[in-house]
């Protein structure tokens, strides 16, 4: 094992358990990503067919970084590869062989964002809902939030809460029916309409089922119902399922994702191995007390606490304000002090938000004071049309 020599001892547990169900949690910073991709090379190395293996991830650059961070282990020379791929790409491909089934092309075209704006327009309107009572982005929110859980147009009536749920159930069938009309399907609908057909054709479910030994899912405390659905389908012969995720990291619930898929994972599937990954690479250990001692607090987790790899001489500070104004007066101060008198290049120096909106009172203090920043993954205040117009 001398080629899993720089790993610690649960990381070379989580990468040579091959078998499953496999539970692997990983805190922030552990190294999940080197796990999953020795896992598969100790797969393939094992005698399984690369081709025999599908590896679930969220994001296309997970994916990505995935596939390459694979290839390098195995080599480029190989010609069958793992599946590496979204829950979605995964549905395309399943959909592009089976969609006739469900009365859908094979070539059926996918809705983007204005596309699917344009569709709900028109729903509203074939139903008669007016846009003061209902606009088609409010119309797209319920109808993604019902597919997120798999309810189908047809019972979508049973699931409403008020009225205003009541007329979106109506005009979410007439959506639907519309986009099938014109041979299109929503991004939501990739894994509904998955899920649809392994429900009504068990000869399609079959077919998936065998293309694959084993399987792998990351970021698991993010999936949803119909995620779940889907990875529970496919294992149902073998179980032979390895997902890996971290329940104190979970986010995103607002867009469905359901944290009971990871808290319950060995009772939904018995003989579940449960391996912690704790050690982390990236945070100091001052870092690390203070975020055990708050997630602690947590209702409903899986016990596990991080250990640092690396000693800190810094402290940590929390600092409370009045309002954001003398927070952003007191932020600019200290930066200010870094930069003049400890020397800190303002590179080094980094402000976290919350929200993109948030930046803006810091921003303003910034300027005021002349200390050059960069903002990134938004646009500046100062940029915007609107302000520039004015200060023009």
């Amino acid at each position: 094992m001398d080629r899993l020599s720089h790993m610690n001892s649960a990381q070379r547990e989580g990468a040579t358990t091959l078998a499953g169900p496999l539970l692997i949690l990983a805190g922030a910073g552990t190294g999940k990503t080197r796990v999953i991709t020795h896992r598969i090379a100790e797969l393939i190395r094992s005698g399984v067919s690369p081709h025999r293996i599908l590896s679930v991830t969220f994001t296309n650059k997970a994916a990505r970084e995935m596939a390459e961070r694979t290839s390098a282990l195995l080599g480029k020379r190989r010609r069958s590869k793992p599946m590496i791929c979204t829950f979605h790409s995964m549905c395309v491909r399943v959909l592009r062989e089976e969609a006739t089934s469900l009365g859908y092309p094979n070539t059926f075209a996918i809705y983007d964002r204005g596309d699917q704006e344009s569709a709900a327009r028109t729903a509203l309107r074939d139903v008669r809902v007016g846009d003061k009572t209902m606009r088609p982005g409010d119309l797209l929110q319920v109808i993604g939030r019902w597919k997120s859980t798999g309810v189908l147009p047809e019972t979508a009536a049973e699931h409403v809460d008020n009225d205003l749920e009541f007329l979106a159930s109506v005009a979410y069938r007439k959506y639907q029916s519309n986009l099938k009309a014109a041979g299109a399907v929503d991004f939501d609908d990739l894994l509904l309409l998955t899920n649809r057909l392994f429900d009504e054709f068990p000869a399609a479910l079959q077919r998936q089922q065998q293309r694959f030994d084993h399987v792998q899912i990351d970021e698991y405390q993010d999936t949803n119902g119909a995620q779940f659905r889907l990875v529970e389908a496919l294992v149902r012969p073998h179980h032979n399922l390895c997902v890996v995720g971290d329940d104190d990291q979970s986010i995103y619930g607002w867009r469905g994702a359901e944290l009971r898929h990871i808290l319950g994972f060995a009772t939904i599937f018995p003989g579940t191995k449960t391996i912690r990954l704790e050690e982390n690479y990236r945070c100091t250990d001052r870092i690390l007390e203070l975020a055990n001692r708050l997630v602690r607090h947590n209702r409903g987790r899986h016990e596990k606490a991080l250990r640092p790899n690396k000693k800190s001489t810094h402290d940590v500070r929390f600092l409370e304000f009045e309002d954001e104004q003398t927070e952003a007066e007191r932020v600019a101060a200290e930066i200010k002090f870094l930069i003049n008198r400890k020397n800190v290049p303002p590179a080094d120096i980094a402000i976290l938000f919350r929200t993109n909106e948030q930046p803006r009172p810091i921003e303003t203090e910034l300027r005021r004071q002349q200390i050059p920043y960069l903002l990134v993954g938004g646009q500046s205040f100062f940029d915007r049309r609107e302000i520039r117009d004015i200060l023009a």
